[in-house]
């Protein structure tokens, strides 16, 4: 069976104190302590980030560990990615992140995972990667269409409702016809692809939604997806 979780915003970067989303992607791994991999390339493998995933991914029941291309620790990367059961990204700048996945053979070493039956999920950046492609944000420039890794179809736009730019641009393209329909999701919402296909929308806080969004004619329709809320 093969899983992604895209969260468009969330889980322990987002919420240290608010770890729904990370609880239900351990949940969907049939083991007792699932072996977790954080991949912080997006964020430069940044110090700071690293540590955050410890320390909320250590009380959590798994095996945490990290795999850092600025300063590797491991030997053999192959062997070591394969035998996850959870590739966690984590967010920042995925046009950076996807060249350098790229420059080290990581694109095609998560496709070999992602078919082995190993979870891939992440957020923002490590959430539009998996997609066709994906609205991202450079630095004091306009946002735009990425072509990313296509394990899923269509695009994705992450923080629908956490960045105030992001809809209206994600809307813009759609209606210009540079970028193809796709999925968004707000902070605190994630959606659940089993074997390419979407299973669920669920969220870690009562308001976040996920949505199907394309342009019909010179209109952009936005559908909301059912979305279940973790909490109580």
């Amino acid at each position: 069976m093969r899983q992604i979780i895209a969260m468009g915003g969330g889980g322990f970067s987002m919420e240290p104190k608010n770890l729904l989303l990370d609880n239900y992607i351990l949940s969907q791994v049939k083991s007792d302590a699932p072996k977790v991999c954080f991949v912080p390339t997006a964020s430069g493998d940044q110090t700071n980030y690293i540590e955050r995933f410890y320390k909320a991914f250590q009380t959590l029941p798994c095996q945490p560990s990290h795999l850092s291309l600025f300063e590797p620790e491991v030997t053999d990367t192959e062997s070591f990615t394969l035998e996850q059961d959870v590739i966690y990204v984590g967010g920042g700048n995925t046009k950076n992140m996807l060249l350098l996945w790229k420059e080290w053979g990581l694109d095609t070493l998560l496709k070999k995972a992602y078919a082995e039956g190993i979870l891939l999920t992440g957020l923002s950046a490590g959430s539009i990667c998996w997609f066709e492609e994906g609205l991202t944000d450079p630095l004091n420039a306009p946002l735009y269409k990425l072509d990313c890794l296509g394990f899923l179809k269509g695009s994705n736009c992450p923080h629908y409702d956490g960045e105030n730019k992001r809809k209206p641009a994600y809307h813009q393209l759609l209606s210009e016809g540079k970028i193809i329909e796709g999925y968004a999701a707000d902070d605190g919402g994630a959606l659940h692809f089993i074997n390419e296909t979407l299973f669920s929308s669920i969220s870690s806080r009562p308001m976040a939604k996920a949505y199907t969004v394309k342009c019909e004619g010179n209109q952009v329709v936005e559908d909301e997806i059912r979305t279940i809320y973790l909490g109580e």
